[in-house]
């Protein structure tokens, strides 16, 4: 038994960040039902981030919406709204992710969702918070990667701002709300109490910095400065980056820039003993590295670095990572189906729970496919509380 089974979440929120808290409260053996807007649904059924269509939908919204279900309303239909109120009286928990104030337009903010279910575990994700003068802004991840200054870590000291190529502030905040979601729902079995869980993705990228930004707080307000060449984190010294080498790529953490010249044949790098000038010579040591580096196979590299523990690694592509025995033996792929037939591959959950791998045969839903179900759920609970 998974440890959300008979758990009920009644999903809102479309996109990315809120869909990602209840991709993972799925994986743990919650039931998830995503309230959609009658003939639109969530918008990522359209947001295409490639040219890839699946089933007729985007290849994301298929990602992070396996194993749930979808009921198809007009929230502005009183019809509706009762369906939706009285599937809300038996939720655990709700999630939505919409800017400040239209949940409270549509009836389905805090208060008086609260009034419907007292002990209900209400999550909420907002992109710049429910104050100030930010708030009505696009929770958009590149905006929130660009305010953030999550854009002046990556690259080179000459490259400008660079965003991450992932969606990574959506995922992060996605993240935190699960994990509010989480402890709420054990304060509830504990002391029976519901709870009001929130979370922005400005806050959510500020966390992911807690490094550097306490670093820049107590450093006097110095700014990070990326190295020029082979960049990876703009606080360390050389030799962290990644470098070209004679037939591909490799990544090099922290380590004793003699011991590096040694192993390495590098002559040049030997002169570098006192451990500050990793930091202080970081862009020079960097360069040597980097000419010296292309004189060799990034085999030849690894099969010297990796016997004299040496913290470095291939860089791989997603071709050359799925053939890799690593890869295989984490049987982090997994085929699901949607309930007209279609088939796709896709991730599984990466946490396992007491051994268990937590997968799951079900696929995304297709826009309502769950009404005729989901109703006869309420009408029984309705005669059952009668």
């Amino acid at each position: 038994m998974r440890p959300l089974e008979d758990y009920l979440v009644i999903d809102f929120s479309q996109f990315l960040s809120g869909p990602s808290a209840s991709l993972r409260l799925a994986d743990f053996g919650a039931r998830v039902i995503k309230i959609e807007r009658l003939g639109v649904g969530d918008i990522c059924r359209t947001l295409y981030t490639s040219d890839l269509i699946m089933n007729g939908e985007s290849s994301v919204f298929h990602a992070i919406n396996r194993n749930k279900e979808s009921l198809e309303v007009d929230l502005k239909n009183e019809d509706d709204k009762k369906l939706v109120q009285e599937l809300l009286k038996k939720a655990d928990v709700m999630i939505h992710n919409f800017r400040p104030g239209v949940m409270e337009r549509l009836g389905f903010d805090y208060n008086a969702v609260a009034v419907l279910n007292p002990k209900i575990i209400y999550g909420e994700i907002s992109g710049y918070g429910t104050g100030g003068d930010w708030k009505g802004k696009p929770g958009q991840d590149l905006l929130l990667q660009s305010v953030t200054g999550l854009t002046s870590l990556t690259g080179n000291e000459d490259s400008g701002p660079v965003a991450m190529g992932l969606s990574v502030v959506d995922m992060l905040a996605g993240a935190h709300l699960a994990q509010g979601i989480l402890a709420c729902l054990y304060r509830k079995v504990v002391k029976n109490e519901g709870g009001f869980v929130q979370v922005s993705m400005m806050e959510s990228a500020y966390d992911f910095q807690f490094e550097t930004i306490t670093t820049f707080m107590n450093d006097g307000g110095c700014l990070p400065q990326r190295s020029k060449k082979n960049n990876a984190n703009a606080y360390l010294g050389a030799p962290y980056g990644i470098y070209q080498t004679e037939n591909g790529y490799l990544s090099l953490a922290m380590g004793s820039i003699p011991v590096l010249g040694k192993l390495l044949g590098c002559a040049e790098l030997l002169d570098y003993t006192d451990v500050m000038e990793a930091y202080s010579k970081r862009d020079e040591i960097k360069a040597i590295l980097a000419k010296h580096l292309l004189t060799g196979s990034t085999a030849h590299w690894l099969s010297i670095l990796e016997p004299a523990d040496i913290w470095c690694a291939d860089v791989l592509n997603w071709d050359t990572l799925m053939a890799h025995d690593g890869f295989k033996s984490l049987n982090m792929i997994q085929e699901v189906e949607m309930a007209d037939g279609y088939q796709y591959q896709t991730t599984r959950c990466p946490i396992r729970i007491d051994g268990e791998l937590l997968t799951s045969a079900k696929g995304s839903p297709k826009l309502g496919q769950d009404n005729t179900q989901i109703k006869e759920f309420i009408n029984q609970n309705i005669i059952a509380d009668a």
